[in-house]
């Protein structure tokens, strides 16, 4: 590693820490010549995929982008900002592991649905209405009743699972 000082190339570690739970490397060097330290940072070079948006366009993933369609699902229900990031974390995690160049958005949106319909159905449904795009009510309905069934093993939904004002014929 140069000096960034006198560009020297002999420099030596003299401490070494982990952060971010190992998957940073920190470590301060001193320069053989001029003896001043200074600090460096060693970490996976993650490659993420180029994503191919629906019209075609392609762009850098954004990991952001994933954890505010999250929030804003997630908006006024009992769902932590750690959860949040832990679920952008196997998404993340899941595409590196996928090991493509470039992976449709509807991949990644598959991936919130998965993940969000195992965390919290409200959440599932406003994200779902959403990326969706359902065209009218009957649409939404109809994903709003595969959830229920799904919830109740597959079987008939309870009264408890039936929607307010229903009655049954």
């Amino acid at each position: 590693m140069r000096c960034p000082f006198c560009r020297a190339p002999e420099t030596r570690v003299v401490d070494t820490r982990l952060l971010k739970a190992g998957a940073v490397i920190r470590r301060r060097r001193r320069c053989e010549r001029c003896r001043r330290r200074f600090t460096t940072y060693e970490q996976v070079d993650e490659l993420l995929p180029m994503v191919i948006k629906k019209d075609g366009r392609r762009e850098p993933f954004e990991r952001g982008k994933i954890v505010a369609g999250l929030k804003r699902a997630c908006e006024k229900r009992p769902i932590s900002v750690e959860t949040i990031d832990a679920v952008a974390d196997r998404i993340e995690r899941q595409l590196e592991e996928r090991g493509e160049k470039e992976v449709a958005s509807r991949v990644i949106g598959e991936a919130v649905m998965r993940e969000l319909h195992g965390l919290d159905a409200v959440a599932y449904v406003r994200f779902a209405s959403v990326y969706r795009e359902f065209k009218d009510v009957h649409e939404f309905m109809r994903e709003l009743e595969e959830l229920m069934a799904r919830r109740d093993g597959g079987g008939r939904r309870s009264k408890a699972a039936r929607p307010r004002g229903h009655r049954s014929p």
